[in-house]
């Protein structure tokens, strides 16, 4: 109300739209109470997209021509339309009628020096902006009040529409809450706001009412698959809002189900609606990663991204720059210096591939495919990097005329980022490399470890008897190749077979001496969200094919954000009948077996590569919420 006081028929109200937020009600409920209804003609709300440019037009031009709101919600998805929308409000502002207001609601860009709205038009708007916040009790307590005292006592089952309602509001806070925590939070990025919840509300309330028991299995589905699913496009993110639901959406609601660590369920039957408000404020436990399942150590690194996202953002604005670019300049050509002479020769694939001839047809010829194309990738990225510094090295001795390219190589050296990661860079790099997070000189250190695994492999094509996994370019290549030497071997065909994970009690690579059966050794992994005992932790050890393994998943130890993993035997296997096909690969959905994601780095998201298979003692609940993962390489 006290926003609309400022509005005027000549002044549009812009919302930022942020996760967790919808400003939708918000216009509604205040026209119901100025008169300005759906009902009534003189409210319209119109959701942008394609083929919704000629209706909100007229609309507009309607309402101010005979009084009315208009809303139009997410006008990010037709940036090229909104200059046109600018302009009309223009025309129309000059003789609108006074009870014309027109609100829009748009996302953020998705880096901050992009533009998609006209600033023109936000310099002439109401702006709204009202981020959720990312603890439990403020969401909890924001998530309660889209409700009211009537309306749970009007539901013919008033007990169990409260405990259910307040399991719901919970879950809400949660996955709102769980996105602070970065990648290991969620893996992408997503829209969760408060209309999921009042509409899961509904469809709870209707359930309730429509069912003689409880229907614990629709209601998990429907919120996990259809409404908040809804949001999700990653599978192992899908698993993680089902696991949270299928914890707190149970029958042990009534019975003082555990909702967080030292946190129950209310009893429904002696509290009202404001009864439970109180019980949050007095009953919640102080905010920590561990009310949402996750370790204590997801807080610590969330804090550590979150200070190099900073000091990052502080050399990129000055990078290249200032009155001191005398010393810049000198530092930008001492680096130059040591990557051209530190820099090796390219491959020669002539001879690689004349060694190559008579091993492709013999059963490891997978192997040897795999060591060609990483030479020739590895190649590419030598042969980019060497031409980029000799131009540039000419360019700045004036023997060639500075480009972009150039520009943005120098800058990328001078803040010490791998050239080519800006997305507006110029530069090839990123593009030739393999997916960081790592910096200029940390992944150019990775990259001559990487050569020299090369180098050590196409020298006689004999494949080592474990592979550095994280130092290939395309490490699934490795992994189906195991697969195709298994079937060679034993006859089976290859789309029916997959890869098993087996820990060994192998610490070091260089002390393993023969090849596994049916697979292969890979090390060089690490373990976020959990770890991996050695030693007598681990215990006894048993035999998988002829190969030792030991151990199931543990807690991790506190500030030991990334432990490393021993020697990992993959595991060439026959799909069995029971196992269910997915986009991420066969779920066994068995009890003492966590379906552990890998991923290249811990951006997670569009870096994963296979499904890992660990042996558990614990429920596997628990690793899903706390986001293990195994990360292939660290950050830094």
């Amino acid at each position: 109300a006290a926003t609309f006081a400022e509005t005027s028929n000549q002044t549009p109200t812009f919302f930022v739209l942020f996760a967790g937020v919808d400003p939708t009600p918000w216009v509604e409920n205040l026209g119901k109470e100025k008169g300005v209804t759906f009902e009534n003609g003189n409210f319209k709300n119109i959701s942008m997209g394609q083929g919704q440019e000629k209706p909100a037009e007229a609309v507009v031009e309607s309402f101010a021509k005979n009084g009315g709101w208009v809303m139009l919600q997410n006008c990010h998805l037709m940036q090229s339309w909104v200059p046109k929308l600018e302009r009309l409000l223009e025309v129309v502002q000059e003789n609108a009628h006074p009870d014309f207001r027109c609100f829009i609601s748009a996302e953020p860009p998705p880096i901050a020096s992009w533009k998609n709205m006209p600033e023109s038009l936000m310099q002439g708007s109401v702006k709204v902006a009202n981020e959720a916040p990312s603890d439990i009790k403020s969401n909890i307590t924001r998530g309660w009040a889209n409700f009211t005292h009537d309306r749970i006592e009007g539901c013919t089952k008033k007990t169990e529409f409260k405990a259910c309602l307040f399991a719901l509001c919970w879950f809400h806070s949660i996955v709102l809450g769980r996105r602070r925590f970065g990648q290991q939070g969620w893996s992408r990025k997503y829209s969760f706001n408060t209309g999921d919840l009042t509409i899961c509300a509904n469809v709870l309330q209707a359930y309730l009412e429509a069912n003689p028991v409880v229907p614990w299995d629709d209601l998990r589905y429907i919120f996990g698959e259809i409404m908040y699913g809804g949001h999700i496009t990653d599978a192992w993110d899908r698993r993680t809002c089902n696991s949270y639901l299928s914890v707190l959406v149970n029958d042990q609601l009534f019975n003082g189900l555990e909702l967080g660590p030292g946190f129950r369920s209310a009893d429904p039957t002696t509290l009202d609606y404001e009864g439970y408000l109180t019980y949050v404020d007095e009953k919640l436990p102080a905010d920590s990663p561990t009310m949402f399942g996750l370790h204590p150590n997801a807080e610590i690194g969330y804090l550590t991204n979150w200070t190099v996202s900073i000091f990052e953002t502080i050399l990129s604005l000055g990078g290249g720059g200032g009155g001191g670019a005398g010393s810049g300049v000198s530092a930008v050509k001492e680096s130059m210096e040591y990557f051209t002479k530190t820099l090796p020769e390219q491959f020669q694939m002539l001879t690689i591939m004349e060694t190559a001839e008579p091993l492709l047809g013999l059963e490891s010829g997978p192997f040897v495919v795999v060591a060609l194309q990483e030479c020739q990738r590895m190649n590419g990225l030598i042969s980019e990097i060497r031409r980029s510094l000799i131009e540039l090295d000419k360019g700045m001795k004036g023997q060639l005329n500075m480009s972009q390219p150039m520009e943005d190589l120098i800058k990328a050296i001078s803040i010490n980022q791998w050239p080519g990661r800006n997305p507006f860079s110029q530069c090839r790099w990123e593009s030739k490399a393999w997916p960081s997070m790592k910096n200029l000189i940390a992944e150019f250190a990775d990259m001559m470890l990487r050569i020299q695994q090369l180098a050590t492999w196409s020298s006689e094509l004999i494949t080592p008897f474990s592979v550095w996994l994280p130092g290939l370019f395309n490490p699934t290549s490795y992994l189906t190749a195991v697969m195709q030497v298994t079937a060679r071997r034993t006859g089976l065909p290859l789309d029916q077979m997959t890869t098993e994970t087996h820990v060994t009690t192998f610490l070091k690579h260089d002390s393993i001496d023969y090849y596994p059966t049916d697979g292969a050794f890979i090390h060089g992994l690490y373990i976020e969200g959990a770890r991996w005992p050695t030693g007598e932790e681990a215990g006894e050890p048993e035999l998988v094919t002829g190969t030792p393994v030991a151990g199931t998943l543990v807690d991790g130890r506190l500030k030991e954000l990334l432990p490393p993993l021993p020697v990992i035997y993959v595991k060439a296997v026959a799909v069995q009948s029971t196992w269910e096909p997915s986009a991420v690969g066969y779920l066994r959905r068995v009890a003492d077996i966590y379906e552990c994601p890998v991923y290249i780095t811990s951006f997670r998201g569009h870096t994963y590569v296979f499904l890992a298979t660990l042996k558990t003692a614990d429920p596997c609940s628990k690793w899903v919420l706390t986001g293990t993962a195994i990360l292939m390489q660290t950050d830094y």
